[in-house]
C-alpha cells in the first residue's frame, strides 16, 4: 500500500489527474490508493469492467484534455486487452499511461495463477517501459514515464508508456475510518473550443506558384491560416481542424483530376500539414514524382519514420513559405469556382432523394455538430470529407482515431472525449464500428454520464468495401456471395433493443429530414440516433456524384 500511495502521489504531481480503473485483485493496492487520492480531490476515477474499453476511454480523455491519462489493470490477459489502444496512442502521439499490476518476481515463471510476461508486452509501441519490483520505491520510474509520455525527451513525440508494478500480499489497506466524499478536484481540463489563427499576408517577393495546401489529420488551424496568408487553395480533411475559411474547398478529392499534369492549370507543388489518410486521389497526388511536396513538421511526430516519406520536412513557416510561394488570384479562383460548382452538383444529387445515404448523413452531422465531433473510421469520416461543406469559422473540434484508422474502441474513445471536454459531443459511426465496441455503452452505477449523441449509420454491414475494388469483384458475379459474407458481414442486430439494454435513449430515422430533426433536439445525457439505409446502391450513388461533380467542374474551368 505504501508503494502504491507513492506511485499515485507521483502520478498526480506529474499531471495525471484522471485514471480509468478496471477491477482486479493484484492491482488492488493501486485502486485503494487512487480511491484515497480521489477523496482528497487529487484525481478523478472512472471504472470500466472491460480493459479494452477502459484503455480507449483513457485515450479519449487524453485527447480532449491534452493531459496524460492513466489506465490501471490487473495482471494476465487484462493487460493484453490494452494493446489496441496503446497502438493507436503510439501512432497518434497520445500520452496514455499504462499501469499494469503484476506478481512479484518469486512467482513469475512458476505457473502462478494469472501470471505471464508483462514487461515489454507492448514492444515498440511505448516510449518507455519499466518493471518496478515489489517493495521498491516507484517514484523515479513514474517520473521518467511521465516525461516520456508527454514528449519531454526532445527527440521523441509524446506517446504511451508502461509502468509494470509488482505487488506482494497484503494487497489491501489496514482497517480505518470511511473515506470521505471527494472534496473536489483541481481544474485541469484544457478544453477544446474550435480555434482559428491568423498569419501575416505573404511577402510579394515570394515566387508565384500553383501550390495547394493539404491539411490531414491533426493539422490544426495553422494550415488554414497559411493557405489564406499565401493565397492558396485549402484541401482539408475533417479531422484536420482546418476545414473552414474562405480558401477551403469542399469536394476537393473529386477535383484533383481537373488540376492534373495534363490540365490547363496543373498543380506544381503541395504543402502538407498533419497526416492525410482518407482518399486514394490524395495519395496519388503525393506519390507523383513531378510534383514536389513539403511537410510542415515543427516537432517530432510519431506516425512515420524519418526518411520513409517523400515530402521534404520543414520545421518553420518561413521555410515553408519559400517552398510554397504564393498563389495568384487566378489559381485560387479556379479552385474556389470549381469547388463551388462541385458542391452545388453534389448537393443536387443528395437532395434528389429523401432517403438517407452515407454522404447525406455526413453532410447533416457536419452541419449540425457543435462543441465536439468524433468521426468513426471507414465510411463515416469519408462521407464528411466528401459532403461536409466548409464553414466560414470552425464550429466544432473534431476528433478521430486516425493513428491506425481502426474501428476499435470508438464508442469508448468518444465517451472519454465527451467526459474530458465537458462539452456536448456528437459521434458519427457505422453499424459495424458501433457493434465492435457496443460494450463501450456500459457505464456502472454512479459513473459519470457524458453528453454524447451517437449517430449510427445502419446499413446492415460493412459498406466501405462496396466502394473499394471488392465492390467490382462482387458486381462481376463469380465471388459475389463470398464478398458479401467476408467483407459485407451482414447482420440483423436490433440496435434499439441493444440501446435499451444499456439504458441509452434511442430513435430511428430513415430520411435526411428526420435526421435533421433528431439532430436539432437538445442533448439528454447519452442517446443513439439510428439512421437506417441501404448500402447496396452506394457504389452507383458515388459514381453519379463523381460524374456530376466532374461535369460541373469542367464547365466552370472551361469558361
Amino acid at each position: 500500500m505504501e508503494a502504491a500511495r507513492v506511485a499515485v502521489d507521483s502520478l498526480a504531481s506529474g499531471g495525471v489527474h484522471c485514471v480509468v480503473v478496471s477491477p482486479g485483485s493484484r492491482s488492488a493496492p493501486m485502486a485503494y490508493a487512487l480511491a484515497e487520492a480521489e477523496a482528497a480531490g487529487r484525481v478523478e476515477l472512472l471504472v470500466r469492467i472491460d480493459e479494452r474499453s477502459a484503455a480507449f476511454t483513457a485515450l479519449g480523455l487524453a485527447l480532449s484534455t491534452g493531459a496524460p491519462v492513466a489506465v490501471l489493470t490487473t495482471s494476465g490477459t487484462a493487460a493484453g486487452n490494452l494493446l489496441p489502444a496503446v497502438m493507436e496512442a503510439n501512432h497518434a502521439a497520445v500520452p496514455l499511461v499504462v499501469i499494469s499490476a503484476d506478481r512479484p518476481e518469486e512467482l513469475r515463471g512458476t505457473g502462478a495463477n494469472q501470471t505471464t510476461i508483462q514487461l515489454d508486452l507492448f514492444g515498440e509501441h511505448v516510449r518507455f517501459a519499466t518493471d518496478v519490483p515489489a517493495g521498491e520505491n516507484p517514484k523515479r520510474a513514474v517520473e521518467t514515464a511521465l516525461s516520456a509520455a508527454t514528449g519531454a525527451f526532445s527527440d521523441l513525440a509524446p506517446g504511451p508508456v508502461q509502468l509494470n508494478l509488482a505487488f506482494r500480499d497484503p494487497l489491501v489497506p489496514e482497517a480505518g475510518p470511511r473515506l470521505p466524499d471527494s472534496t473536489g478536484r483541481e481544474t485541469y481540463r484544457i478544453g477544446h473550443a474550435p480555434e482559428s489563427v491568423t498569419l501575416p499576408v505573404a511577402a510579394v517577393a515570394l515566387a508565384e506558384r500553383r501550390t495547394v495546401v493539404l491539411a490531414g489529420h491533426g493539422a490544426g488551424p495553422v494550415a488554414e491560416a497559411f493557405a489564406c496568408a499565401h493565397g492558396l487553395p485549402l484541401l482539408a480533411e475533417p479531422s484536420s481542424n482546418a476545414r473552414f475559411g474562405p480558401n477551403a474547398v469542399g469536394p476537393y478529392r473529386l477535383l484533383l483530376e481537373h488540376f492534373g499534369a495534363d490540365s490547363a492549370q496543373p498543380i506544381e507543388r503541395v504543402v502538407v500539414f498533419g497526416r492525410p489518410t482518407l482518399s486514394r486521389p490524395v495519395s496519388a497526388l503525393l506519390a507523383r514524382a513531378d510534383v514536389p511536396s513539403a511537410l510542415y513538421q515543427p516537432v517530432p511526430v510519431a506516425w512515420y519514420e524519418p526518411g520513409r516519406r517523400t515530402e521534404l520536412p520543414l520545421e518553420n513557416l518561413a521555410d515553408l513559405a519559400d517552398f510554397s510561394g504564393r498563389g495568384t488570384s487566378a489559381w485560387l479562383d479556379a479552385w474556389l469556382l470549381a469547388g463551388s460548382a462541385a458542391q452545388h452538383a453534389l448537393d443536387g444529387i443528395l437532395s434528389g432523394s429523401a432517403a438517407a445515404t452515407g454522404p447525406a448523413v455526413g453532410a447533416a452531422v457536419w452541419e449540425h455538430s457543435l462543441g465536439q465531433l468524433v468521426l468513426g473510421s471507414s465510411n463515416g469520416i469519408r462521407d464528411v470529407d466528401l459532403a461536409g461543406q466548409p464553414r466560414s469559422e470552425p464550429q466544432a473540434t473534431v476528433f478521430a482515431n486516425r493513428g491506425l484508422s481502426g474501428i476499435d474502441g470508438t464508442i469508448s474513445t468518444a465517451t472519454g472525449i465527451a467526459l474530458g471536454g465537458l462539452q456536448e459531443t456528437t459521434l458519427l459511426l457505422g453499424d459495424v464500428t458501433f457493434l465492435h465496441d457496443a460494450g463501450g455503452l456500459l457505464l456502472g452505477a454512479g459513473e459519470s454520464e457524458p453528453q454524447l449523441r451517437i449517430v449510427v449509420l445502419n446499413d446492415a454491414g460493412g459498406a466501405i468495401f462496396n466502394l473499394l475494388e471488392h465492390g467490382a469483384v462482387q458486381e462481376a458475379g463469380g465471388y459475389g456471395n463470398a464478398v458479401e459474407r467476408l467483407f459485407g458481414t451482414p447482420h440483423t442486430v436490433d440496435i434499439a433493443a441493444l440501446a435499451a439494454a444499456y439504458g441509452v435513449e434511442h430513435c430511428s430515422v430513415s430520411t435526411t429530414a428526420g435526421l435533421a430533426e433528431a439532430l436539432s433536439t437538445p442533448f439528454v445525457g447519452r442517446s443513439i440516433i439510428e439512421v437506417r439505409t441501404d448500402r447496396h446502391g452506394l457504389r452507383e450513388l458515388h459514381s453519379r456524384i463523381k460524374a456530376a461533380v466532374s461535369a460541373a467542374a469542367a464547365g466552370v474551368l472551361r469558361s
